[in-house]
């Protein structure tokens, strides 16, 4: 006599994806980046989950530090870039730029 097999074979389950974005954008800053826009920068990027970097001349920080901003060294006319990664990336660099944007 054979063995009978009565199990059914149940497929794998799979791990649904964590969404992730990546998202940049760059702005010429209308005003030095001080300590208001960098105090600015630091609490609203505090507030998302996604990875998020400041570049400057060649230099990146995470923004969720008002020191690490302000050594950016960035001043008016120049270019900072705004990078995010993960579930909140459009949204932090929308917010982020918004901020750069309007520096005074």
């Amino acid at each position: 006599m054979s063995p009978s097999s009565d199990a059914t074979a149940t497929p794998a389950t799979a791990t649904p994806a964590i969404a992730t974005a990546a998202h940049e954008a760059a702005v010429v800053l209308p005003a030095n980046l001080h300590a208001r826009p960098a105090g600015q920068l630091a609490r609203a990027a505090a507030g998302f989950t996604s990875s998020i970097e400041l570049e400057h001349n060649g230099r990146t920080v995470n923004p969720t530090g008002v020191l690490a901003v302000m050594g950016l060294g960035a001043i008016t006319g120049t270019t900072v870039t705004v990078r995010a990664k993960g579930p909140d990336a459009e949204q932090a660099v929308t917010a982020l730029t918004e901020i750069l944007a309007a520096a005074e």
